[in-house]
C-alpha cells in the first residue's frame, strides 16, 4: 500500500511540472484535417498531443496487422515453421502469393504482413497461434485488453478486410501502436523500406506501401508505418516519428483519398515537432511534499508546449 501511494504522489508532483501555454497564435496553428479521426500520441509519456473524434468507433482496414503483428512477436516462435493452408492460400485482397503447403518461418510471415500487408500472411500467423482465424481474434482481443488496456476494439480477423463488427479507435490504434514500439523486433520490421521475399510462387523485393516512409513524401525523423484501405474504412494511416524532443505515433482515420491521408499525418507531424516538446525527470530524482521525502522509481516523461 505504500509503494501505491508514493507512486501516486510521486505522479502528482511530476504533474505540477507541466505547463501547457496557449495563445492565438499557436490556436490558430491547430491543423484543420479532412480524416474523420485522428490522433497524435506521444510515445514516451502517452500525452495525446492532438485528437480529433479518437474515441469514435470505426473501421481500421489493416492497421489492425499492427495488433496481429505485435501479438505474434509476443506469443509466438519466430522461428517457428509454419504450413500455409488453403484457406490462408485463397484469402481476398493484398497478398505475398503464400502456396497451399508452403512452409514459412513466423518471422517471414510478419515482415509479410506489415511491410506487403498480405492478408495471407495474417491467416497463416492466426491460424498457426490459435488453430483458426476465429479463436485467434477471441485471443487477440483477450490480449489487447489486458496487454494494453483497450476497452473500445473488438477485431474479428488478423487482417482488416471488412466486418461490420472489426472496430477499434483512432485512440486504441495509438496505444497499440504505442505498445507494439517499445519492442525491439516489431520496430525493425515497422521500420523497414524493402525486404527480400523468396517464396514459392513469388520471388521479389517487398516495398513497404507507406509513401511517407519511403520517401515519397519527404519528411525527416519518420520510423514506420502502416497503411490501410478499403471501401467501408476509407484510407487509414498509422505513422511513427521522432526527433531529438518527441518520438510520435499518429494515426488517421477515414480519409477519402490516399493522398489526402498523407497531408493530414503530415500536417499532424508538423504541427507537434513545432509546438511540443518532452522532457523528463532521471530515476531516482528526490522530491519533498509536506517535509516528506519521495524518490522517483524510474525515469519519468512529460510533455510541455513550446
Amino acid at each position: 500500500m505504500r509503494k501505491i501511494i508514493l507512486l501516486l504522489i510521486t505522479i502528482m508532483v511530476i504533474n505540477s511540472f507541466i505547463t501547457v501555454n496557449t495563445s492565438a497564435e499557436s490556436e490558430s496553428s491547430t491543423p484543420d484535417l479532412v480524416s474523420e479521426a485522428a490522433i497524435v500520441l506521444e510515445l514516451n509519456s502517452g500525452q495525446v498531443l492532438y485528437e480529433k473524434n479518437a474515441q469514435k468507433k470505426m473501421y481500421p482496414a489493416s492497421l489492425t496487422k499492427i495488433a496481429t503483428a505485435i501479438y505474434a512477436i509476443k506469443r509466438g516462435n519466430l522461428n517457428d515453421v509454419v504450413t500455409v493452408s488453403s484457406n490462408a492460400r485463397n484469402v481476398d485482397g493484398t497478398r505475398v502469393y503464400l502456396e497451399e503447403g508452403e512452409q514459412v518461418t513466423l518471422s517471414k510471415l510478419i515482415h509479410g504482413l506489415l511491410i506487403n500487408s498480405g492478408n495471407d500472411a495474417g491467416v497463416a500467423i492466426a491460424e498457426h497461434l490459435s488453430g483458426s482465424v476465429e479463436q485467434f481474434a477471441k485471443d487477440l482481443n483477450v490480449f489487447l485488453k489486458k496487454a494494453v488496456n483497450l476497452k473500445n476494439t473488438n477485431f474479428v480477423n488478423p487482417h482488416g478486410l471488412f466486418d461490420e463488427n472489426h472496430v477499434t479507435t483512432a485512440e486504441d490504434l495509438a496505444k497499440i501502436t504505442q505498445y507494439a514500439m517499445k519492442n525491439e523486433t516489431f520496430r525493425s520490421i515497422f521500420g523497414a523500406k524493402e525486404y527480400e521475399w523468396d517464396g514459392e510462387a513469388w520471388d521479389t523485393t517487398l516495398l513497404t506501401h507507406h509513401k511517407i516512409l519511403k520517401g515519397e513524401f519527404p519528411f525527416d525523423g519518420v520510423t514506420g508505418g502502416k497503411t490501410g484501405y478499403v471501401y467501408e474504412s476509407g484510407f487509414t494511416l498509422a505513422t511513427t516519428a521522432e526527433n531529438e524532443e518527441l518520438s510520435l505515433v499518429v494515426i488517421t482515420l477515414n480519409s477519402a483519398t490516399e493522398e489526402k491521408s498523407y497531408t493530414d499525418t503530415l500536417k499532424l507531424l508538423d504541427y507537434s515537432f513545432e509546438n511540443f516538446q518532452t522532457s523528463y525527470i532521471e530515476e531516482g530524482t528526490t522530491f519533498t511534499v509536506d517535509k516528506e521525502k519521495f524518490i522517483n522509481p524510474g525515469k519519468a516523461y512529460y510533455d510541455s508546449r513550446d
